[in-house]
């Protein structure tokens, strides 16, 4: 059992949480929720020892292994697939090689009275107690072992890891964290840029290989199926609920209504006796009740009712002219970079209107073929826009593209033209950005609030083609709810891909599919597309090898 004890958290005088406690037991499955800045992915940084509290504890057990999958992978580029992974069991390599170090030196020395000739002896002693009581592993065939079971093939191995897509740079890092055998994982938004298929094989290593787990995700479909508990961050304080994000959202909105209830009695209780203490105020008979009243109401403890994020992402997409009967066609398209092919002879023909998905592993070329259609990289065959065609383009990296020197309010400033430069304030107040936000700079932005500011930047000018990429990648859920409306309504074409398959449902009537170097036309809705493949994406990957 790890506990927290009374933890609070300052910033130049700002109180971000006080006084938290709670514990988590073994086997729980904990979503840390809250709207952005309460303080989840700082409170997750305290466990995991990443981060110091202003106040209070985190205790654990001796031995206790505690293992943590930040928001930004950390994972190296000088090193390969097989060397990263190694790094699980990097404490006992270390503790190896300085035994083997101290074992040396002991040889070349000649001082056996010495202090430090004593001393050495003493830490090979410790150390070497330590190590022949760990278990004896093969620590090569364990990480080739574990490495396969996530679906890396023998000859990736010697791979740098450079070579990989986001989401089997994620598994690089669960095969460390698998090889360490952990009493906690510590995951913050570990479903962002990874494909669906590893986001199924998440789901099922955290439900019946890991122990305790403590998640931060905005993607609802993916903690609805993990977790059994909600802690919710809140105004500097938190709610332990023993039930998934979907319950929780019940039992929260029944305790605000306690808390209005509560405090509409309160309120009234206040004015009646504030009426009674002016009425009687002067009064000599009435004066012990009206000082015991005042007495009363200066220690009375006020209702709070807990904040709502009511700020919400408005998007409308403007009108923009009719394009040509097919703006996007692909004939006979091949790209391959080397010896390396991403697909082979991919044809497609999308309508005006017509919103379609792009769906496949990572690395399979959803996003090879966006770059193709933008007319970004060479490739082999026809490619290209129709008639009329006006693209609005969000790539994966297009909030890394903003530019980190400019404030908010210069970031939309400097691309907005004609009558919209008088209304940039509103519609950045659309966007959640108001106040000193617009003087903010780039550089200081969250995750999310850069993914707003790009997004704002796409929507100033009317288009009739959407092409987005991965665009609900750091946006909270209220947000990405209202892209999904706005989506839902926009009349002209739309591509998309997105790994969140709560976001995806009910997108689009045609899906195409990357896989094996082909890509494959359903003529399905995305909802039927995953329904029918979800039992295939579990027995693909084969977790009892």
């Amino acid at each position: 059992m790890i506990s927290v004890d009374a933890l609070a958290v300052e910033f130049s005088g700002q109180v971000l949480f006080s006084d938290v406690s709670f514990t988590i037991n073994e086997n729980d499955k904990i979503a840390l929720m809250g709207k952005n800045g309460a303080g989840k992915s700082t409170m997750m940084k305290i466990i995991a020892g990443a981060q110091n509290p202003t106040r209070g504890h985190v205790r654990a057990p001796k031995d206790t292994v505690i293992a943590y999958l930040p928001q930004h992978l950390l994972t190296e580029d000088d090193c390969t697939v097989f060397e990263e992974a190694s790094k699980a069991f990097k404490h006992v390599f270390e503790m190896r090689d300085e035994m083997e170090y101290l074992n040396k030196e002991l040889e070349t020395r000649a001082d056996y009275e010495s202090k430090e000739y004593m001393s050495i002896i003493e830490k090979v002693t410790d150390l070497g107690e330590k190590y022949y009581a760990l278990e004896d592993v093969n620590y090569d065939a364990e990480v080739e072992k574990a490495l396969a079971g996530l679906g890396f093939k023998r000859d990736d191995f010697t791979r740098a890891t450079s070579e990989f897509s986001g989401g089997w740079r994620m598994r690089i890092e669960l095969v460390k964290i698998l090889l360490q055998k952990p009493d906690l994982i510590l995951l913050d938004e570990p479903t962002n840029h990874i494909d669906i298929e590893s986001v199924v094989w998440l789901e099922d290593f955290l439900l019946n290989r890991a122990k305790a787990v403590v998640v931060i995700s905005h993607d609802r479909a993916f903690i609805d199926t993990v977790t059994n508990r909600t802690i919710e961050v809140t105004m500097g304080r938190i709610y332990d609920y023993k039930a998934n994000y979907t319950h929780y959202l019940e039992l929260r909105k029944d305790r605000r209504a306690h808390q209005i209830k509560a405090y509409q009695e309160q309120q009234k209780f206040i004015a009646d006796n504030k009426t009674f203490i002016e009425r009687f105020k002067g009064t000599y008979s009435k004066t012990n009740q009206v000082s015991s009243r005042e007495r009363m109401l200066e220690k009375l403890v006020l209702v709070e009712i807990d904040e709502i994020d009511n700020s919400a992402l408005k998007l409308r997409f403007p009108p923009a002219m009719r394009s040509g009967d097919y703006p996007v066609k692909v004939e006979g398209l091949t790209k391959a970079y080397d010896n390396h092919v991403v697909f082979k002879d991919a044809n497609m023909s999308i309508s005006r209107g017509e919103k379609v998905s792009f769906v496949g592993r990572n690395g399979e070329g959803k996003s090879t073929m966006i770059k193709a259609i933008m007319g970004e990289i060479d490739f082999d065959g026809e490619c290209g826009l129709g008639h009329n065609a006006k693209v609005g383009y969000f790539a994966q990296n297009q909030a890394a593209l903003l530019d980190k020197e400019l404030t908010v309010f210069q970031t939309v400033d400097e691309v907005a033209q004609g009558d919209i430069r008088t209304q940039i304030k509103n519609v950045l107040g659309r966007f959640m950005f108001s106040g000193d936000d617009l003087e903010k700079k780039v550089s200081v932005l969250s995750g999310g609030e850069k993914t707003r500011l790009a997004m704002v930047k796409l929507l100033l000018e009317p288009v009739n083609v959407l092409i987005l990429d991965e665009p609900t990648n750091h946006l909270d859920l209220k947000s990405k709810d209202v892209l999904k409306e706005a989506l839902l309504a926009f009349d002209g074409t739309l591509i998309l891909v997105s790994h969140d398959r709560d976001f995806l449902q009910g997108l689009s009537q045609k899906v195409f599919e990357f896989k094996d170097k082909r890509v494959i036309e359903h003529f399905e809705t995305i909802d039927a597309f995953l329904e029918r493949n979800k039992i295939e994406s579990l027995k693909a990957i084969d977790l009892s090898k």
